[in-house]
């Protein structure tokens, strides 16, 4: 039933749509995306008010590369549902979510940490997990798990907290 409201109220901005193992999934494309989110957020019939994950999948051999995953719950009608957005692998980036969900904030940070993602218009976009000088992202597939990395100096984050990058 949620497949088919969202296939009338959507259309072609909906690239599949499945009902899997009793989960909702939707695929949007990268310059939809903001408009097809806000859309679930706000309009009474999806009421998707709460992020509870972004992530993203490496399909590393297949273009495009990158999925980014966003999982949704409304509250008010108990639904879940979760969006995937193509993204190619030469050109990583989505737009940010955090103006819908201030939850996106470090969910986007972590993800672009991890697979190397941009996300447009994100308020401060750098690393979360790793130190500034690591180099890569760790968990792209062709990440090359003997790297060695730069032994860094520890840094007291209360003595000398680093400034937001903007």
């Amino acid at each position: 039933m949620l497949i088919d409201k969202l296939k009338q109220r959507f259309g072609a901005d909906i690239a599949a749509a499945d009902n899997s193992c009793g989960e909702h999934v939707i695929t949007v494309s990268r310059e939809a995306a903001p408009a097809v989110l806000r859309a679930l957020r706000d309009e009474p019939d999806f009421a998707f008010n709460f992020l509870i994950d972004l992530t993203a999948v490496d399909w590393m051999g297949r273009e495009p590369r990158f999925e980014v995953v966003y999982q949704l719950k409304s509250l008010a009608r108990n639904h879940r549902l979760r969006v995937k957005v193509p993204v190619p692998g030469n050109d990583a980036w989505v737009a940010s979510a955090i103006e819908l969900w201030k939850s996106a904030d470090w969910l986007e940070r972590e993800c672009f940490d991890m697979f190397g993602i941009h996300f447009r218009d994100h308020p401060d976009l750098r690393r979360i997990l790793l130190y500034d000088s690591f180099v890569g992202h760790p968990l792209r597939k062709d990440y090359p798990v003997d790297r060695r990395q730069p032994i860094v100096e520890e840094v007291d984050p209360v003595a000398a907290p680093r400034p937001p990058s903007r």
